[in-house]
């Protein structure tokens, strides 16, 4: 695994196996209801909700569903209240975790993320821990055989990316920019008729820790682990393993 880019290919892949489950379809729910709450129900003047809209067209969720989703939140319609947590702790090697999740039950989460840390080598750590070790940050990829290097480049700077780095090991260009300014930077390389792989604000390590044999085999199944949890939205790990 070569740092972030390949483990922002393999969620990506996971989430349309998850949504065919269903399994992805209750944590977009989720996380539509809360952005309408916070920043209300109209997704122009609300980019938390218009990417989490456009992740639930990306799994095929009924608009009927997204059209309810956003109602409970704003409180047109009854729902349940769900609360922002972030968990922090480590995996096997050392690795950092940050465990973002939305529930209407902190008491019971939190006892679920301390019982999946333990069984796979890992252990929940006090506030602050590891938060330090990432930023939050915009995300894209972009396929290579899209588009040529220097007009993406030139595309993204303008829109307001703070940087793009080509890794000749993946396939994708990786754009970082600020969380502000996720929206209109994907907006231009679509105007550009340039598909968008993956758009998503994360949590960008700042340095990464490398693991390998089994190691990075029990972190891989400790974030399985956490992501299959349905009160888990986001794992983030400064791991990365050969």
């Amino acid at each position: 695994m070569a740092g972030h880019s390949k483990w922002a290919q393999i969620k990506h892949k996971k989430a349309h196996t998850d949504a065919k489950r269903g399994k992805v379809f209750t944590k977009i729910v989720k996380e539509i209801s809360v952005a309408a709450r916070m920043g209300g129900g109209d997704p122009d003047g609300n980019p938390r909700l218009r990417l989490a809209i456009e992740k639930a067209k990306e799994a095929n969720m009924p608009s009927d569903n997204i059209k309810k989703a956003i109602m409970k939140g704003t409180g047109e319609l009854p729902g349940t209240t769900y609360e922002e947590s972030t968990y922090e702790g480590y995996g096997p090697g050392g690795a950092a975790l940050l465990i973002e999740t939305l529930t209407d039950n902190k008491n019971r989460t939190v006892s679920e993320v301390r019982h999946i840390l333990s069984k796979h080598g890992g252990n929940l750590g006090e506030a602050g821990c590891v938060g330090w070790m990432f930023e939050k940050k915009g995300y894209i990829l972009v396929e290579k055989s899209k588009v040529d290097e220097d007009t993406l480049m030139t595309l993204v700077l303008d829109a307001g990316a703070e940087d793009m780095k080509n890794d000749p090991a993946e396939d994708n260009y990786e754009i970082i920019t600020a969380p502000e300014n996720l929206a209109a930077v994907k907006e231009a390389i679509e105007k550009g008729k340039i598909p968008v792989s993956l758009a998503e604000t994360t949590m960008l390590p700042k340095t990464y820790v490398p693991l390998e044999g089994s190691a990075s085999d029990q972190m891989v199944r400790l974030i399985d682990a956490l992501e299959d949890n349905d009160d888990v939205q986001n794992v983030y790990s400064n791991f990365e393993m050969a």
